[in-house]
């Protein structure tokens, strides 16, 4: 009996998969309406530009032009030209990255990363999986509370005419 048990635990311990897991591993395999070879990607990125969207990179904070940008316009997906947050909902979080407390709606897909040991939720370009950012929840309490921390490298801003 006691080896049932034990060996019951253990299967427990080591062979549940959560809702979350089961949701990140399907969004890795989904198909973006804009679609390129890896080859593709890199010949129309800089090395950077690569980094981040294609393998979910990080840039250092306070490197990005965007950072501290306050034109009106909207921010774009770099990789495919998607727009992706507009000016009015950019504030500075001074963390060192674009901060937005709202994207445009449809145009950004989250899904769960757990590359730091614990959940968080990445933000991709919801047209070509460019990899952008994370949301968190301690953005201004004023609007939606939360607060997009994308990598300036991954937008083109296009300002307002």
């Amino acid at each position: 009996m006691n080896k049932f048990l034990t060996l019951l635990i253990f299967l427990l311990l080591f062979n549940c998969n959560s809702n979350a897991q089961k949701q990140a591993n399907l969004d890795e395999h989904k198909v973006y309406k804009v679609t390129k070879t890896d080859d593709a990607w890199k010949e129309q990125l800089t090395d950077m530009e690569y980094y981040v969207l294609r393998k979910a990179g990080t840039e250092r904070s306070f490197t990005s032009i965007l950072n501290k940008n306050y034109e009106e316009g909207v921010y774009h997906c770099k990789g495919c030209n998607t727009p992706l947050f507009e000016s009015k909902h950019k504030f500075d979080s001074g963390t060192g990255w674009p901060s937005f407390d709202k994207e445009i709606t449809g145009n950004v897909a989250f899904s769960t990363d757990y590359d730091l040991g614990y959940a968080r939720t990445e933000e991709h370009c919801a047209t070509c999986g460019g990899h952008l950012g994370h949301v968190f929840s301690d953005g201004p309490r004023a609007t939606t509370g939360k607060r997009h921390c994308i990598n300036g490298v991954a937008l083109k801003f296009v300002p307002k005419e």
